[in-house]
């Protein structure tokens, strides 16, 4: 079993630059990027080319006793590239405008969307509920409103709605997906990515919100752009977010008019896992966490009229 200062050890060790026990290698600008899982992803892509990027734990990971290390490098640093993050975000000063205001004079700061799109996968869903916003489902952590319409139907005794998986379905609910991705855009003056899924093709988006490297490589030429950095390609020889795959439903092939096979199984870990096997597990999970099924209902209550399921 890991002790918890081994635990510690090994994050301090991972994040070595960031706690000061190593320097980012290279030269030129020291640059932050900050928000969550796609802020790294997107770190990888941006480094080099006249920038020294430093990994930092994501946003919703920091604790107390590493705002004096992000304090250290807020002060060296000439560029933040952030994901809109509230004031007191955690109840802790993470804010961009919080973290901006501890920059030297004179750098600079990009904002950069947090990526999501319902248009490769209109059943999936994410849900924070109030009472505990990091509570997930097991297997995979992502909702099914399908499945989260059949819990709500079998706590009311009563039969579950049978969802419109048409193509009409799934444009209705990317276009939606999209336009509020554009809204945050425009709210943030954000480096724009939007138009890039108009067209969804299954490489652009693992899940509804792990981005693919064709996503996160356009995403770092434009930030490039707007930043007057010369352009630099990043080849990692790998994908990135590769951990979990959402099925390819068939009516997404269709609207989209895509050549990829349909698919009835998540991939976690490069292992199957069945769709079948998750919407019992999750089925399970939701007689245990009712006030999630209630959260789900009201947070995607325009989805689930788009899919029958309201």
């Amino acid at each position: 079993m890991t002790s918890t200062s081994d635990a510690v050890d090994g994050r301090t060790r991972h994040y070595g630059d960031f706690y000061g026990l190593s320097e980012p290698g290279g030269d030129g600008a020291v640059a932050l990027v900050v928000g969550n899982c796609q802020a790294e992803s997107l770190r990888l892509v941006l480094d080099g080319g006249g920038l020294r990027t430093v990994r930092t734990p994501a946003v919703h990971e920091l604790v107390a006793a590493d705002l004096p290390h992000l304090d250290r490098w807020l002060a060296r640093a000439e560029l933040l590239v952030s994901q809109p993050v509230r004031d007191d975000y955690h109840d802790l000063p993470l804010g961009t405008r919080q973290l901006a205001d501890r920059m030297p004079a004179g750098a600079r700061v990009v904002t950069v969307p947090v990526v999501r799109s319902a248009g490769h996968y209109p059943t999936s869903a994410i849900v924070r509920p109030p009472h505990d916003p990091s509570l997930v489902p097991p297997v995979v952590e992502y909702h099914d409103l399908t499945v989260l319409a059949e819990a709500a139907a079998r706590r009311e005794g009563v039969r579950p709605p049978e969802a419109r998986l048409d193509p009409a379905a799934v444009r209705a609910i990317a276009a939606r997906s999209l336009d509020e991705l554009r809204r945050r855009e425009a709210a943030h003056d954000a480096v724009v990515v939007s138009d890039l899924l108009e067209r969804p093709t299954f490489d652009q988006m693992r899940t509804l919100n792990h981005p693919g490297n064709v996503v996160f490589a356009a995403l770092a030429a434009r930030l490039r752009e707007r930043l007057g950095l010369p352009e630099h390609v990043v080849d990692l020889g790998r994908p990135l977010l590769d951990r979990v795959h959402a099925p390819r439903l068939a009516a997404v092939v269709e609207a989209h008019g895509l050549d990829d096979e349909p698919t009835d199984a998540w991939t976690v870990e490069g292992n199957a896992v069945p769709l079948a096997e998750v919407r019992e597990a999750h089925l399970r999970w939701y007689e245990r966490e009712p006030a999630v099924v209630d959260a789900g209902l009201a947070r995607h209550a325009d989805a689930l009229r788009a899919l029958g399921l309201a």
